[in-house]
């Protein structure tokens, strides 16, 4: 009798340590890195305003929101408080996700798609959007207000956003698709963007990284929702 207690026993301490490794490996952090796009943050931060961007970090990685001139995914992987192009202010802890880091790479190839670089707007659907809708998915919580108060008043009164701010801010974010992607992106009817126009100085800039983001790399988006 003592014998089968104690295999029991065993057998049970296993299946627990068993469950212990596989939660390990599915819950994860949800971290939410707020970085400056203006020196001005430094006093607008006291009031409750600023202008800022915002990439999640799940599983180790961070994920980020651009713009782009394609209908193609817009959502990037940056390492984690590095993202190129802006000043790293600070960090949020959102909670945790149960989620396996394979299910997690569905997840955001889907978020990708719903995430072009050409739906980008600055009041309606930037980087902060995206960050606030991916924590409501996995944790249920919104991001801190104070992160896109800017747009939120802006979509008010479209006056407290400068033009000029408009039409520069998004386009100060790291690498682009390479020529490949966006061509596979694009209507079959519409003709393919070459880069060795030198007249295009605009498309090239788009499809080519900018110095130093290397470690910038975009999602591909989910083939199942194109």
């Amino acid at each position: 009798m003592g014998m089968k207690s104690n295999s029991s026993t065993t057998s049970q301490s296993c299946n627990n340590l068993k469950d212990k490794e596989k939660n390990s490996t599915t819950k994860t952090r949800v971290i939410l890195h707020v970085y400056d796009l203006t020196p001005l943050n430094s006093y607008f931060y006291w009031f409750g305003f600023g202008i800022y961007h915002s990439g999640i970090e799940v599983h180790g990685k961070e994920y980020g929101f651009g713009a782009h001139d394609f209908p193609a995914s817009g959502v990037f992987e940056v390492e984690p408080r590095k993202c190129p192009g802006f000043v790293y202010r600070c960090s949020v802890n959102l909670g945790h996700a149960n989620m396996h880091p394979s299910e997690f790479r569905i997840f955001i190839e889907n978020m990708a798609s719903d995430y072009h670089g050409d739906t980008y707007h600055l009041i309606s659907k930037n980087c902060n959007h995206f960050t606030d809708d991916i924590s409501c998915r996995l944790t249920g919580k919104r991001i801190p207000g104070w992160v896109n108060r800017l747009a939120k008043l802006g979509s008010i009164c479209r006056c407290l956003l400068p033009e000029t701010l408009q039409a520069s801010t998004v386009k100060q974010l790291p690498e682009y698709h390479s020529e490949d992607e966006v061509a596979d992106s694009l209507p079959t009817d519409t003709p393919n963007i070459s880069t060795n126009n030198s007249d295009d100085g605009q498309e090239r800039r788009l499809l080519s990284p900018k110095a130093g983001t290397d470690d910038v790399s975009f999602i591909k988006e989910s083939p199942s929702k194109k």
